[in-house]
């Protein structure tokens, strides 16, 4: 039995995304983004009290690189993991794991304009640092599908893997703080991924989403938390 604990548009999204892939029976408990995720009995499948956690087999993973490695190594029948000995195996971890570099970014941007609900708590100073943070990740992704190879569509020389998985889910999350417009060959990697039916049953209903705007800009002079001292 695998029961994925998700919330809308967070980091267990990049889990749901591939369990779909990998085209396996799964069971979802959806969450609402706020303090449940801190009571006791979800604390006892993540202690840290985040998504996503996988239960699979009487046992619970909480850290999505590491989910992803292990449900290709086991459920792999479409190729989208790289095994030991493939010529694209270090090039699938790296990419598989950079994932995270651009969450880590997003999730510091989500913070400060959405989880944060007083004004005074929110930096003009960190949404611009992050926002420029998570454009350098944009910029690392732009160069390796510019690289000049034959039928450059996706991440790996060998074609759609679990690593375009993992950071196209990142991405998806990350356009809402900067736009994908300075980066065209990634934004048409980007189409091309999220045109796949897999990444269509991810997305949250409307009544779902954590991000209620499609875009949210680092600085703007016209809103008030960002002319604040």
């Amino acid at each position: 039995m695998i029961r994925l604990h998700h919330c809308h548009q967070t980091r267990s999204m990049r889990t749901l995304w591939l369990l779909h892939e990998l085209e396996i029976e799964f069971k979802v408990a959806v969450y609402p983004f706020d303090q449940t995720l801190r009571m006791d009995a979800f604390r006892a499948l993540n202690p840290i009290g985040r998504v996503p956690a996988l239960e699979i087999d009487g046992e619970v993973m909480s850290e999505t690189g590491a989910i992803t490695q292990y449900l290709c190594e086991r459920f792999d029948r479409f190729g989208l993991g790289r095994p030991a000995g493939d010529l694209d195996r270090m090039d699938w971890l790296v990419w598989v794991h950079f994932a995270e570099t651009v969450s880590q970014h997003t999730a510091a941007l989500t913070q400060q304009h959405i989880a944060l609900r007083e004004d005074h708590m929110r930096s003009p100073i960190i949404m611009q640092l992050e926002a420029k943070r998570l454009g350098k990740c944009l910029e690392a992704i732009e160069g390796r599908l510019s690289t000049p190879v034959e039928n450059r569509d996706y991440l790996l020389t060998s074609g759609f893997s679990a690593a375009d998985v993992s950071v196209g889910q990142a991405v998806y999350m990350g356009q809402h703080f900067v736009r994908l417009d300075a980066y065209p060959e990634t934004a048409k990697w980007f189409e091309r991924i999220t045109d796949r039916t897999a990444f269509q049953h991810c997305l949250p209903p409307a009544d779902g989403r954590l991000y209620t705007r499609d875009f949210y800009p680092p600085w703007d002079i016209d809103d008030a938390r960002c002319r604040r001292d």
